[in-house]
């Protein structure tokens, strides 16, 4: 959500803009109507050409700023998610990819309260083996802030285990996972730099640009990973089938020579 509300300054100096950019087309275009011997004059000319030049120029700023919007909205994702967790034993885990050295903020808000025959366990865990945390008994807020040490998904798992409440109950669980720039507090570190509030989403946006530059390095990477495995499973398939197709040319020859020193034996040819 805050992506959106950052860009709407940038959405409101672009449709600033536009107006005044059409204004200038048409007493642009208005000027070439009313003088059509301007061609003939050089004074003409290099004004139309200063004019020409002066809507590009107004022209750059509005494309790039909706250009860094779209990054933006396009970078900010929201994980918030709510669900209703049985008290019957069963794991149920929220999965994300993340990059290594990555700050990773998990905010998991548990219903109920301790003693009323629940017991709510969280377990957060990457593909790789690593653990982050093991909260036990889970009751209101539960926040968690690590680094991750791969570039791999977590988990964030969650189990109700029923100790002693009647029927089937069951937790209301919200989960909200900020992952990089969205896990930084902005507010603290606009105070403790003294910056101003433009400064700030300058620098927000600048952290949602790195992230971005450093997934295209990471899959950049894998591509280069998996084009290597491709290669290498191409070179052992060939060499694979050429030494079958020689197995079996031996295997033919060597029974053609048993074959025909059999018949000899038996004075068969």
């Amino acid at each position: 959500m805050w992506a959106f509300e950052s860009c709407i300054p940038l959405l409101i100096f672009t449709s600033l803009i536009r107006p005044r950019l059409r204004l200038a087309r048409h007493k642009h275009d208005q000027n070439r109507q009313d003088s059509p011997c301007s061609a003939f004059d050089g004074s003409s000319i290099e004004h139309h050409q200063t004019n020409r030049s002066t809507l590009t120029a107004m022209a750059l700023p509005r494309a790039l700023l909706q250009y860094i919007c779209s990054i933006v909205l396009f970078v900010a994702t929201v994980h918030a998610l709510k669900f209703d967790l049985a008290a019957d034993g069963k794991q149920r885990c929220i999965r994300n990819f993340v990059g290594k050295d990555t700050l990773v903020v998990v905010t998991a808000t548990v219903g109920g309260f301790k003693g009323d025959g629940q017991r709510v366990n969280m377990h957060i865990r990457d593909a790789v083996g690593n653990e982050y945390g093991r909260p036990q008994d889970v009751a209101g807020e539960q926040r968690t802030v690590f680094h991750s040490h791969a570039d791999a998904a977590f988990d964030v798992c969650f189990e109700n285990l029923n100790s002693g409440a009647r029927g089937t109950p069951f937790r209301h669980i919200e989960l909200d996972i900020d992952i990089g720039a969205d896990a930084k507090d902005w507010s603290a570190i606009q105070a403790s730099e003294k910056l101003k509030p433009v400064e700030t989403e300058l620098r927000r946006i600048e952290e949602e640009l790195t992230e971005v530059v450093n997934e295209m390095d990471y899959l950049r990477t894998r591509e280069v990973k998996l084009r290597d495995t491709n290669e290498s499973t191409n070179t052992r398939v060939k060499w694979f089938g050429i030494g079958t197709t020689l197995l079996l040319v031996a295997l033919w020859a060597w029974q053609i020579m048993y074959l025909r020193a059999y018949f000899r034996s038996k004075h068969l040819i």
